[in-house]
């Protein structure tokens, strides 16, 4: 999983239909798609580059292809995080909780739902 790189936004959205859906044709994909739906040969190039990045890979049905996630959402939120917290915070996941504090990204109600997991956890 670490030789993973991470995905740009389109490869990200892509990704985020197939782990809902569990997979499938292009067609199936850009159903999921909000309107303006993408063109069929963009959203198909797309899947490709993330076959090729170890994302995805394919079952043949004679000339069609469906489209199975080779990676979790799970896993792919753990490479993501840990890159983030290595390269940002310098893996101090205190110093990541002070920046959403002072951001006010994180509410008091998030704090104290940390605190009982932190606690659960000892």
């Amino acid at each position: 999983m670490d030789d993973l790189k991470e995905l740009t936004k389109a490869e990200e959205q892509i990704m985020q239909e197939l782990w809902d859906i569990g997979g499938g044709f292009v067609k199936d994909v850009i159903a999921q798609l909000p309107d303006p739906k993408p063109a069929y040969n963009t959203v198909s190039t797309i899947i490709r580059i993330l076959e090729t990045k170890g994302f995805v890979k394919h079952e043949s049905f004679g000339k069609s292809h469906r489209y199975l996630p080779t990676i979790s959402k799970e896993e792919y939120k753990r490479l993501v995080t840990g890159k983030l917290l290595h390269n940002y915070f310098d893996n101090s996941a205190k110093s990541m909780l002070s920046f959403f504090l002072e951001e006010k990204k994180m509410d008091v109600k998030e704090l104290e739902e940390i605190m009982q997991i932190i606690n659960k956890n000892r």
